[in-house]
């Protein structure tokens, strides 16, 4: 196994007295690591274990390589991915390390040289200023291959470059110069490659190709990014490598630029009231992005006022590392103080008020409540009332004082009788939204027992007391409940009363005394009697003493009678102020007595007309009575008259059933009614003459009555079945005409379709609708004024009224123009307009311009005369506009507009 060496470099610090430990900083125990390992590497084998401390034991840490020939394991074990042959060049890389749910990230260098070749240079330390390197010649090797001689290269470490964040500049700025010895024999170009570079975050460093100057370009944040790993390349004028690339590692110098930032600026807390000094309240906690390795970063707490200041001003104390908060005096009493202010303030730098960066936050701290608090009843006695025999209702009401926090365990009180009630008469529930007692009653209290009750109360928290708190004197009291006499209803000393009568008893038999006890023995009052129920009517109850006698037979068969038992209902009432009854129900067990004969059971029965099996019937008997005065019952066939014994017998089956069959070999089909007489087993026995119905028919081979066997047995001759089968082939025969009658119309109607029903069609039809008149007085007209008179000789001849007359002018009548057979759309307005002007130049048509004959209305006027008033015209009007309205108006235009040739 080739072994492995591993040589670490750290620096330890050591002093004659060693300070307290500081609290735990995640990060790398090492920087940088150097390892000198043989010149072969198996896969798998472990070449360096990284110590990492991430302060929290239970989570893992993700570790990785920037070199993928090599890999790091959970444990920080470093290894070779794949077996590295003839290792002759220096290796190194850097190894990640990353929390699960942290974003931070820290970084080493690790530094592979090989076991017994140290490196011509090995750098361990760090700077931060202009580092300037040169590659050395390589010295020349003989070599077995054919080209004779080839270069040897030199192992180099090259130290970390340190870069202080938030330079002012002037930018770019020189961190390193790179230098090849072979450019003095040739063109060599620099380049550098990596993220910074030509990977995000792009031209964060730049070189300049031809001195090999390496540069920054602006000011750099650690916060953003804490390194760099960039790779220098140099190569010749046609871009063939010179020399193989060299790693370069860039770590950001953390300055103190960030304050330390609390996680909450309100940070919520609580202790019990009374806790003892020392007792852990809370933890508040700030963060300071800087690094935490640095002072930069360590952040110490302090307290920098408390509200209120009491009892004291410093009730409470902080862990300046932790920012754990902690109790420093007793005395903490919700009842006084229920919430302090504690303002604390966050400093890096270790504390340091001069150099380091501040922040505050607020811490609410909430004295909670514990019980030492008893419950005290607010007076010594209290009293109460109430009425006998109600429940559930509050008697007395108990006031008592908590000065827990309300609505709490501490608070809510518990009430306990501790004596004056062994029966357990009253209760006493707690009211949630005031915590007082309500003295409640749950059993009925009897006034004739007890009128007057003197309770002793105990009242407690429902949470136990708090240690070293003892009971109050004012936790119990005395309840005195004076009970109120009413008048109670009678009672029925049985109820219900059972009694055991037989059936049958004769109306007026006494059957007992019901008689009810009044409960109130300190007052006298009489008791009298009603009855309530009593379904069958069978019952009477004596007014003044409750006897009962019946007033009917008892049957104990009636439908009133449940399993036995006669149920009836009577009323109690005394003659207190106010009246009260009582009812009692009385229960009558009925004893049966054989007084129901047996009944026939079934009432109809089908055979075959010839003696088989099947013309056997099974018959059973019914009896209402109970045991023992039913079955087994006894069968019998009469003996009159004759024939019944000839053609039928009846034998026993078993106790409660008997079998009816033919006698002889054939019996005529129909219906025959077969007499049986049916005994029951009573004492003495009853017996019941009955009929069965036995319909007697043809039957197949499987026994059953056929179709017209059973017609045949119902009674029908062979008449009357021909006669019914007849009118069932008319009946059918008519179904089939309709249905063959409905199709051919169908048909019809398919074949000459109409658009309307002619039931529906209204043309050239007279429709008569309602005919609206006038009112009351509108009903005297004569409609002959309506019509056109062909004389005048009527109309003068008639006496004075209403008169018109209408005379059609004796002239050649107007043209008017005819429509088209067919007329064309466009030409149904012309049309119109041409009737329209043709009917107003008709003088024949009406109205007709002749004399107008109306009613005399009278010889005077009580208006007077209206002929004094005068136009407002002055005469000369024109009225020559009337010839413009057309031939209607051509006689008035003649009269008003011919004035001047008058």
């Amino acid at each position: 196994m080739r072994g492995v060496i591993a040589v670490l470099f750290s620096l330890q610090a050591t002093k004659a007295d060693q300070p307290p430990k500081p609290p735990c900083r995640p990060g790398f125990s090492e920087s940088f690591y150097t390892v000198f390992v043989s010149r072969d590497l198996l896969q798998g084998q472990n070449i360096l274990k990284v110590k990492f401390d991430n302060c929290q034991h239970s989570k893992a840490v993700d570790f990785e390589s920037s070199d993928p020939n090599f890999s790091v394991r959970p444990d920080g074990s470093v290894y070779a991915e794949q077996e590295v042959a003839n290792l002759s060049d220096p290796v190194q890389f850097m190894v990640t390390a990353r929390g699960g749910h942290d974003p931070h990230i820290w970084e080493t260098t690790v530094k592979l040289a090989l076991a017994g070749h140290p490196p011509s240079l090995s750098y361990l330390g760090t700077t931060s200023g202009p580092l300037s390197l040169t590659l050395p010649p390589l010295s020349p090797a003989r070599s077995s291959s054919a080209n004779g001689l080839r270069r040897q290269k030199r192992d180099w470490v090259i130290p970390p470059i340190n870069v202080p964040e938030n330079s002012r500049g002037p930018f770019p700025q020189m961190l390193v110069r790179i230098r090849s010895d072979q450019d003095l024999e040739k063109g060599i170009r620099y380049s550098i490659t990596g993220a910074g570079a030509d990977q995000p975050p792009i031209d964060v460093y730049n070189i300049d190709p031809v001195h090999g100057k390496m540069f920054v370009t602006r000011p750099l944040d650690r916060e953003e990014r804490a390194s760099y790993h960039l790779r220098a390349h140099a190569v010749d004028m046609n871009g063939n490598k010179v020399e193989s690339p060299i790693d370069l590692y860039i770590y950001v110098i953390d300055m103190n630029d960030n304050r330390p930032e609390f996680q909450n600026q309100v940070y919520n807390g609580s202790v019990a009231e009374g806790s003892k000094p020392g007792t852990l309240v809370m933890q508040v906690t700030a963060n300071d992005s800087d690094d935490d390795t640095t002072a930069n970063g360590m952040v110490r707490y302090r307290i920098l006022s408390q509200t209120p200041h009491m009892p004291i001003p410093n009730m409470f104390t902080i862990n300046s590392e932790t920012g754990d908060i902690f109790t420093v005096a007793a005395g903490l009493d919700r009842e006084k103080v229920s919430q302090y202010t504690i303002i604390v303030q966050a400093t890096d730098m270790e504390g340091n008020l001069n150099f380091g960066l501040s922040n505050t936050a607020t811490a609410l701290i909430s004295v909670t409540d514990i019980n030492d608090n008893p419950p005290e009843l607010t007076a010594r006695t209290f009293s109460g009332e109430v009425p006998e025999n109600r429940v559930n209702v509050v008697v007395a009401n108990l006031t008592v004082i908590d000065r827990d926090q309300p609505h709490s365990p501490n608070w809510a009180a518990q009430y306990r009788i501790a004596s004056g009630d062994p029966q357990g008469h009253f209760l006493i529930r707690t009211n949630p939204v005031n915590n007082d007692g309500m003295v409640t009653v749950v059993k009925p209290v009897d006034y004739e027992q007890n009128r007057a009750f003197m309770l002793t109360v105990i009242v407690s928290n429902k949470a136990p007391l708090a240690s070293g708190i003892q009971s109050s004197l004012q936790s119990s009291a005395g309840v005195t409940i004076s009970v109120q006499d009413v008048n109670e209803p009678p009672v029925f000393p049985s109820n219900p009363k059972s009694i055991r009568f037989e059936e049958g008893v004769p109306a007026g038999t006494t059957l007992t005394v019901f008689a009810a006890q009044d409960p109130d023995l300190f007052i006298h009052q009489t008791v009298r009697y009603s009855k309530l129920s009593d379904p069958a009517n069978w019952l009477r109850i004596n007014r003044t003493n409750g006897q009962i006698t019946t007033m009917a037979v008892l049957d104990r068969e009636s439908m009133y009678v449940r399993n036995n038992i006669y149920e009836a209902t009577f009323l109690a009432a005394d003659n207190g102020s106010p009246p009260a009854s009582g009812t009692g129900t009385l229960q009558i067990h009925l004893i049966d007595v054989n007084d129901n004969a047996p009944v026939l059971l079934p009432k109809e029965a089908q055979v075959c007309e010839r003696a088989s099996p099947r013309s056997r019937v099974n018959i059973t008997a019914s009896d209402a009575d109970a045991d023992p005065h039913v079955g087994p019952f006894v069968f019998e066939l009469p003996s009159y008259p004759p024939s019944v014994r000839r053609n039928w017998t009846a034998s026993r089956i078993s106790g409660d059933y008997a079998q009816l069959r033919l006698r002889i070999p054939y019996l005529d089909a129909g219906v025959y009614e077969v007499p049986i007489i049916v005994s029951d087993s009573g004492n003495p026995p009853l017996s019941n003459r009955s009929m069965i119905k036995v319909k007697v028919c043809p039957c197949d081979d499987n026994g059953d009555c056929t179709t017209t066997g059973a017609v045949a047995a119902a009674g029908l001759g062979t008449g009357a079945i021909i006669a019914i089968l007849i009118c069932i082939i008319i009946l059918l025969t008519m179904v089939l005409v309709f249905v063959m009658w409905m199709k051919r119309r169908e048909k019809e109607r398919q074949a000459k379709p109409l658009l309307i029903d002619p039931e529906d069609d209204v043309r050239d039809n007279i429709l008569k609708y309602d005919e609206e008149g006038g009112g009351e007085e509108d009903q005297d007209y004569d409609l002959s004024q309506l019509q056109q008179p062909e004389a005048l000789d009527h109309i003068i001849c008639k006496p004075t009224g209403v008169r018109r007359v209408d005379e059609r002018p004796v002239i050649a009548e107007s043209q008017y123009p005819i429509r088209p057979s067919l007329p064309h759309p466009g030409d149904i307005g012309d049309f119109i307009n041409d009737g329209l002007r043709a009917a107003d130049n008709d003088p024949t048509a009406p109205p007709y311009d002749s004399l107008l004959v109306f009613d005399y209305e009278g010889s005077g006027s009580t208006a007077g005369s209206v002929s004094s008033l005068n136009s407002s015209s002055s005469g000369d009007q024109d009225y020559d506009y009337l010839n413009d309205w057309g031939p209607r108006f051509k006689k008035l235009a003649d009269l008003y507009g011919g004035g001047d040739d008058d």
